[in-house]
């Protein structure tokens, strides 16, 4: 890329993000580097940490943005209808996501702070957020009697559908079944919300 004799903050920023977020979709959070990035964009490496902290910041901006482009996809699901149809489709819908951006949905998973280090309250925020939608979803299913169990019932069906997600966007499901993605998702969801009806 040609370097521009004058870039704003801001457009450094973005071009910086831009770089290290195509870098990533590209050939996997392995290949990102400071070194890598500023080749792509014109600008020393060290232009890179006059912009963020360091790479663990450049990377949780990047998963901030990706789990804000999740959470507009799992917006897109209707918000009337039935309560199952309605989880079935944030399922769905998070299923599709993974598969669209595989290496860069998997960088949540295989970035890990240095020991000690939290993530934001923002970061946090964002996720409480995402599966705030699948316990609204999910409330209607849940026994009256268990209302309090509702977060932990969203997050193991969430962790559920994750697994099945992570073994197929790892391309490790065929390690496992000869079944598609998809197929699994929605009998694990049906399983589920079979075994909650059963208990109201």
């Amino acid at each position: 890329m040609g370097r521009r004799s004058v870039h704003t903050p801001e457009e450094l920023r973005q071009l910086i993000l831009q770089a290290a977020t195509e870098l990533i979709a590209s050939a996997g959070f392995s290949a990102l580097s400071a070194r890598e990035i500023a080749r792509r964009i014109g600008y020393s490496a060290g232009t890179i940490y006059n912009v963020f902290d360091n790479l663990d910041d450049l990377v949780l901006t990047i998963e901030a943005r990706m789990l804000d482009e999740l959470a507009k996809s799992l917006d897109s699901v209707p918000a009337t209808g039935e309560a199952r149809e309605r989880v079935m489709q944030f399922a769905e819908a998070y299923l599709q996501f993974t598969h669209d951006n595989p290496r860069l949905w998997n960088l949540l998973f295989e970035h890990h702070l240095p020991e000690g280090i939290e993530v934001p309250i923002s970061y946090r925020e964002k996720l409480d957020g995402l599966l705030a939608r699948v316990e609204t979803a999910l409330a209607p299913l849940v026994p009256e009697n268990d209302q309090d169990g509702l977060q932990r019932r969203a997050r193991v069906l969430w962790a559920g559908v994750h697994g099945i997600t992570s073994l197929s966007t790892a391309d490790k499901l065929s390690s496992v079944t000869s079944e598609a993605a998809l197929p699994m998702v929605r009998d694990l969801v049906s399983t589920y919300l079979d075994g909650l009806a059963g208990q109201r």
